[in-house]
């Protein structure tokens, strides 16, 4: 074989190596994104079909229900509110009227089934898209507040 067909091989099989493992690193990473999506862009069908993501608010007041294992709970962000289930043990954090976030999958019946609660650590703190979201949120349920006579 000569130089250059050699050099070619070797290039050819470079380029293929790096194409593989690019793929599968976008394929690992793509398999564990889970987007953050707020109660109300669920309640407009913003939400991912098929996929997990996760949802951000405040565990309703009076929502929780517990049935042995799993909890039936409500995420809300002041204006929409989504019906989460969850088998698991849950954080000690989590309590109602308090922000919690919840990766899963919403079901074709509407509600939300959860594989992860995380719940806020400090009473002070909320993530910026979770706080972003409320605040958005309550200005929309006071402007319709004030629309009506």
């Amino acid at each position: 074989m000569k130089n250059w067909k050699k050099r070619g091989a070797i290039v050819a099989g470079g380029v293929i190596a790096v194409g593989i493992a690019s793929a599968l690193v976008l394929n690992a990473l793509n398999s564990n994104i889970a987007l953050y999506v707020t109660p109300s862009e669920v309640a407009a069908g913003k939400s991912p079909k098929g996929q997990a993501f996760r949802i951000g608010g405040m565990v309703k007041e009076g929502s929780v229900r517990r049935d042995n294992l799993t909890v039936h709970f409500v995420v809300t962000d002041t204006v929409k509110e989504i019906p989460v289930a969850y088998t698991g043990i849950l954080p000690d954090l989590f309590k109602e009227g308090k922000g919690a976030v919840v990766q899963g999958k919403l079901g074709p019946d509407g509600n939300f089934a959860a594989s992860e609660v995380l719940a806020k650590h400090d009473e002070n703190y909320m993530p910026p898209a979770a706080q972003h979201s409320v605040d958005q949120a309550q200005r929309a349920q006071e402007a319709q507040k004030a629309a009506k006579p």
